[in-house]
């Protein structure tokens, strides 16, 4: 098998691509085998992105070593990065022989390579581990901050819930014209799966949270900006079953319960200064931290770049 090429910066390469970050990890086989149907389902290329960061891994014991033996130490980190990139392609052409496969090896952070790669991929797929969302807070989640930074949609795999009952996708909608690319990339999700979309507003009011909603309860305002928000989407897709639902609660919470019960779970993300990321808390990233099973983060109409 070729070596992939060591490159710092190829994100041309990327133009329409599915590109989905492989390290080694059961959470990188998770999100690459998903990454590798999608391409199946759009017939799109698919790229393997592996970030080796050799100043990061071996900062602490290079310091103690001088020449040639610290040259040696980045070689074979170097060739284990390789051997981890090989056996994912491998692990790719059993799962979809016929893909238009590429492969990369980059020497930076995964989070520098994922976010430019994302300036040109049409899709970014990763793993991620599962912490607790408190953990996770403190000792940083490469997801998340792909998923925050990320110029296209980013699907992040998380560990399963329970297996759905009903296979279903699930978007979160609050009826903005910016949430329309979050709704159509749910529409055609479910078109591509032939699957049952829900389509979810969540409100807030004096009432027991989460308490369930009737099809003849909840704010009449709320249900005719629902029907509206997808209306033109069912036109598009009139293949798709969908369901409208309101539910009271917060809405981070609310979604997170749907997860457990649906084979993809679609969120918009808003703040496109990284100044405002920080200042407001994100709706995106407490479900990431918290929802079972697979979540698409798609930036909303003011982040979103068309390729």
């Amino acid at each position: 098998m070729n070596e992939p090429e060591v490159r710092t910066d190829d994100t041309g390469s990327h133009r329409g691509h599915i590109v989905v970050g492989v390290d080694g990890s059961e959470h990188a086989d998770r999100a690459l085998a998903w990454a590798a149907r999608q391409a199946e389902l759009e017939h799109r290329p698919l790229t393997l992105l592996h970030a080796f960061d050799p100043v990061g891994r071996t900062l602490v014991g290079a310091l103690e070593l001088e020449g040639d033996n610290r040259l040696e130490l980045l070689r074979t980190l170097r060739r284990d990065a390789r051997r981890t990139l090989d056996d994912a392609v491998d692990k790719v052409r059993e799962i979809g022989p016929g893909l238009e496969m590429h492969h990369q090896l980059v020497d930076t952070d995964p989070r520098h390579a994922l976010v430019k790669a994302s300036t040109t991929a049409h899709l970014l797929v990763v793993g991620a581990r599962g912490r607790g969302s408190l953990r996770g807070l403190l000792l940083g989640s490469v997801s998340v901050a792909v998923a925050q930074l990320a110029e296209c949609p980013t699907v992040v795999c998380r560990p399963p819930g329970t297996e759905p009952t009903i296979a279903r996708i699930v978007v979160g909608a609050d009826g903005s014209a910016a949430s329309w690319p979050v709704i159509d990339f749910a529409f055609r999700q479910a078109s591509r799966r032939a699957v049952p979309l829900t389509v979810m507003h969540c409100f807030w009011e004096v009432t027991p949270a989460n308490a369930p909603v009737g099809p003849d309860e909840g704010p009449v305002d709320m249900k005719v900006v629902l029907a509206e928000s997808v209306a033109g989407f069912r036109e598009s897709y009139p293949d798709v079953e969908v369901d409208l639902q309101l539910a009271r609660g917060l809405v981070d919470r609310v979604l997170v319960d749907s997860a457990a019960s649906a084979d993809l779970l679609v969120v918009g993300r808003r703040h496109k200064r990284a100044v405002a990321r920080l200042l407001h808390a994100s709706m995106a990233a407490a479900v990431l931290e918290r929802a079972a099973g697979t979540v698409a983060v798609v930036p909303e109409a003011d982040d979103l770049v068309e390729r």
